[in-house]
């Protein structure tokens, strides 16, 4: 019966409490998640998108006409200087070769020892006309006629000349002479026909593109494969042109392809193209990829992050909680005796996702995440602190985490 006589006066505490702590909560104002101003290591970078590039190609071709008889690489393949990449039809060319060493041969075995043997007989015979011409010269002219003696004279001429003939022949067949070095030459000449039925390659690198088959006709004006030359690998990436102040040479980068993403590498930036391209307002910036990873192939896509600048510890602010941004001035919506005002702020580095505050703020003040808020300056306002966890900045695949703290 108790319970009953004071059950309004209890309703009616009760509905008091449950005023008096709404118009507390609506005296406090709406609860809002805000950012605190930490001091932090901070790293500013710049980022853009950028192709995989050999720094030379070079491509192969055939200097004769012939058939493709096998090939012996593709696509990927890596090659050294001299190795086999295609092989032709060498049927004639390989039977003229034969043909060559066999006339060097016969040289040798044949032609040489026949001439010597032809001086030998020719001195022999010039020996018997000079004896003859001699016993005839010396016979009265009664026993034999001016004519037998003429015919002594001129034998003995015909055999010299024959001799000499004869020496001319063993001198032009000695080695290393006249006919031997013009056979030599010959073979020579038909050897390196031969070899070039092989196509090798010049260079050392990997094959790129091949463009022909088995049994291909080929000729001396086709590309039959390209090789990117080993050497150093670098990465062309066309940059806005905005971002020109912020780079310079031998800036540390770190890279990740689009096929690769777990798999981030470091690069360093090696030339800054002296001109703009006006049509994209870019600048053409190459980086040096030094070691190269084994997935990296030609024209790869990639993401580039190269490192302009960093403090190693300085007052920063998440970049969403920023507003009307001009060069290094800003806005941001401070929070100060539980009551917000808009608050201008100098800005100094610039990263992913925080920036330097080198003016208008001190380590712990709270602004609001929300910087186009649109209640008015001097709103109260309860916070609830978003403390945000950053994984390093110079790595474009790293998630942020946000975990919120209440503070009544």
């Amino acid at each position: 019966m108790l319970v009953t006589r004071y059950k309004p006066l209890i309703i009616i505490i009760l509905l008091v409490l449950l005023v008096s702590f709404a118009t507390y909560r609506w005296w406090q104002g709406p609860l809002l998640p805000s950012y605190e101003v930490v001091s932090s290591p901070l790293i500013q970078t710049v980022v853009a998108s950028g192709r995989v590039e050999k720094v030379s190609r070079t491509q192969i071709g055939s200097e004769i006409t012939g058939v493709v008889l096998e090939r012996l690489v593709q696509e990927g393949d890596r090659v050294s200087q001299g190795d086999v990449l295609l092989v032709l039809k060498s049927d004639e060319i390989s039977a003229q070769v034969r043909q060559a060493e066999a006339e060097l041969k016969e040289l040798a075995t044949t032609r040489r020892p026949q001439a010597e043997v032809d001086l030998a007989n020719a001195k022999v015979q010039l020996e018997q006309a000079q004896r003859e011409a001699v016993r005839r010269r010396n016979t009265e002219l009664g026993i034999l006629s001016a004519e037998e003696r003429e015919k002594s004279i001129e034998a003995e001429k015909l055999a010299r000349n024959n001799l000499e003939s004869a020496r001319l022949k063993v001198a032009s067949l000695a080695p290393d002479k006249v006919e031997e070095t013009k056979l030599r030459e010959r073979l020579a000449a038909l050897q390196a026909q031969l070899a070039k039925t092989k196509i090798r390659a010049e260079v050392s690198g990997i094959i790129l593109t091949r463009n022909v088959e088995p049994g291909d006709l080929v000729q001396p004006s086709q590309t039959l494969f390209t090789i990117a030359l080993d050497g150093a690998t670098e990465i062309r990436v066309p940059f806005d042109e905005r971002n020109l102040p912020l780079l310079a040479l031998q800036q540390k980068a770190a890279v990740i392809t689009d096929a690769y993403p777990d798999q981030p590498f470091p690069a360093h930036i090696n030339f800054i193209a002296p001109s703009i391209d006006a049509q994209r307002g870019t600048v053409d910036v190459r980086l040096t990829v030094d070691p190269v990873p084994d997935f990296l192939r030609q024209d790869m896509t990639v993401s580039v992050n190269v490192e302009t600048n960093k403090r190693e510890r300085t007052l920063v602010i998440p970049n969403d909680a920023l507003s009307s941004i001009s060069g290094n001035k800003a806005m941001v919506i401070l929070v100060r005796d539980r009551k917000i005002q808009r608050h201008p702020i100098t800005l100094g580095l610039r990263g992913l996702v925080m920036s330097e505050v080198v003016a208008g703020l001190k380590e712990g003040d709270h602004v609001l995440t929300d910087a186009e808020s649109v209640l008015k300056d001097g709103t109260r306002v309860r916070i609830e602190q978003t403390k945000r966890v950053l994984q390093s900045q110079t790595d474009p695949t790293n998630s942020k985490n946000e975990l919120p703290v209440k503070f009544d």
